[in-house]
C-alpha cells in the first residue's frame, strides 16, 4: 500500500492511518431492535414494509434467545371488507 489513509467502500474497510475498521453489516434482528428502542412497538405488516422482513417471528425469536426481554399483544382492527382482523404488536421491555 503507498497510501495508508484510504476508504474502500466496497469491501466495507476503512483504513485511518495504521487503524483497521471493518463496517458490520445491519441484520434484521439490528433493525428489528433498533426500531423497538426506537419506535417502541413493531408489527409484521411495519416490518414487511419498511425493512423487507417477512419472518418478524423468527426474528423477535432471535432476539428473546439473545436475552431481550421483548413482549407482544394480540391487537384487533378492521381489514379492508371491515371486518375485525387480529395481530401481534411487539414491544421491547427495557
Amino acid at each position: 500500500m503507498q497510501n495508508d489513509n484510504y476508504i474502500a467502500k466496497k469491501g466495507r474497510i476503512t483504513m485511518i492511518g495504521q487503524m483497521e475498521i471493518t463496517e458490520k453489516k445491519q441484520t434484521q434482528c439490528d433493525k428489528v431492535l433498533r426500531h423497538l428502542r426506537d419506535y417502541k412497538t413493531l408489527t409484521s405488516k411495519e416490518a414487511m414494509e419498511e425493512y423487507g422482513i417477512y419472518q418478524l417471528v423468527s426474528r423477535i425469536s432471535d432476539l428473546k434467545k439473545a436475552g431481550h426481554n421483548i413482549t407482544s399483544r394480540t391487537v384487533t382492527a378492521k381489514n379492508r371488507y371491515q371486518e375485525d382482523t387480529h395481530f401481534s404488536e411487539y414491544s421491547l421491555i427495557q
